[in-house]
């Protein structure tokens, strides 16, 4: 198809939980969960590598309480579901490199009691810029690529977990492309895909992309107003065999930020959002952008909303914050953004205020910010995330 100033197609990845990087997310998220809900005030920074059967933390933490690093890990490969003689929680070897740190007093602070001066005395710790965006192209209020590229890939470990597709293996791609004419999602142009079964080649291709499309395209895209059609291009394993998992692939944490947030659609940080305690502004900091340009479009106050938020290293108030909503506010977008500054604290203090983040791994059984790490830390329908609430007008 010829692209046009108004007629052109965008597309999204989405991957599962089992591509080697999400499993190191959730490695680097599940040992956050643990410190925070067992002592809510403690720091941690945790990365993650896997490759081939070997995985490899790398974690800074202040806090009073221990953690066994490699237990967590093999529970999480465990609840993946890898499962096969060469890779599976019991025979994976695990290295780790703990480095524990002098417990910050300036960390133990209770927010819900914080005076205004208190919140003002909390820095953020780190220099970074977010971004937040929103656009009424979905139910979450998401770009529609990701968003349906998200909904596959849930659909996905569901099928593989709930043995309708027994044969399917952890890691998996999605490509979802939407076309568009004048900004508007019109028809899902393609979709591709990429699914590792345990006997390579079982079953045919034929075979393969049937389950596919009845057990997985079909229900995620019921009674949804774009859907594929007869000219929608579909492709399933389209370069033969997915060779997938650690064996095969490397893993890192941080290294899927645009499946983290919008899916290239919108800009983002580019900074890891898993494996940081809920202090670090470069993670709460995306989810208060999230929710601040979720409000403004869920409020009618324009279709699309862009919300730039930096932070500098020892200063509590955002050096600048910059709302970009591309020509469909109801207001000029530099009055938008004072009216939102005096709405909402941006501060790192006030956003743990607003949002509970340092109570919630401890409310919810099975860890919360693991589940994060997995098909997205934004718009999700699947959780119940207060940034996704549209309460703020």
């Amino acid at each position: 198809m010829t692209q046009t100033a108004h007629r052109y197609i965008f597309t999204s990845e989405s991957v599962t939980e089992g591509h080697p990087d999400k499993l190191c997310d959730q490695i680097s998220d599940a040992v956050v969960d643990h410190f925070v809900s067992l002592e809510p005030y403690s720091t941690v920074r945790c990365e993650c590598a896997v490759s081939g059967a070997i995985i490899f933390i790398a974690a800074h933490f202040a806090s009073s309480i221990t953690v066994d690093f490699t237990h967590l890990a093999r529970k999480v490969v465990k609840e993946i579901g890898y499962d096969q003689p060469d890779f599976n929680p019991k025979s994976c070897s695990i290295l780790t490199s703990p480095r524990a740190e002098a417990v910050d007093p300036a960390t133990h602070f209770d927010e819900y009691t914080l005076t205004d001066v208190q919140i003002e005395a909390i820095p953020a710790k780190n220099q970074v810029t977010v971004f937040g965006y929103a656009v009424n192209e979905s139910p979450v209020l998401m770009p529609l690529p990701i968003y349906m590229a998200n909904k596959l890939t849930r659909r996905l470990t569901h099928a593989r977990k709930q043995k309708i597709l027994p044969y399917l293996m952890p890691d998996a791609k999605v490509q979802v492309g939407v076309q568009y004419e004048r900004w508007t999602p019109k028809r899902i142009h393609s979709l591709t895909l990429e699914v590792q079964t345990r006997t390579m080649g079982k079953p045919d291709a034929d075979t393969l992309k049937a389950d596919l499309m009845e057990a997985v395209v079909t229900p995620v895209f019921e009674n949804l107003p774009v859907t594929p059609d007869g000219e929608t291009v579909v492709h399933i394993n389209p370069n033969g065999p997915y060779l997938g998992g650690p064996l095969y692939h490397s893993g890192l944490t941080g290294r899927k930020c645009a499946v983290d947030t919008y899916g290239e659609y919108a800009r983002h940080s580019g900074k890891a959002l898993s494996g940081k305690d809920p202090l670090r502004v470069d993670r709460i900091g995306v989810y208060a952008a999230r929710y601040v340009a979720k409000n403004v479009v869920a409020a009618g106050l324009a279709s699309a909303c862009e919300i730039m938020v930096s932070y500098a290293t020892g200063a509590s108030q955002p050096v600048s914050i910059l709302v970009n909503t591309f020509g469909t506010g109801t207001q000029p977008d530099g009055e938008l953004a004072e009216r939102l500054r005096s709405r909402f604290d941006f501060r790192p203090a006030g956003i743990l205020k607003r949002f509970g983040l340092r109570q919630l791994p401890g409310k919810q059984a099975g860890g919360f910010f693991q589940k994060l790490s997995a098909n997205g830390h934004v718009g999700r329908d699947d959780m119940d995330l207060p940034w996704e609430q549209t309460d703020m007008f």
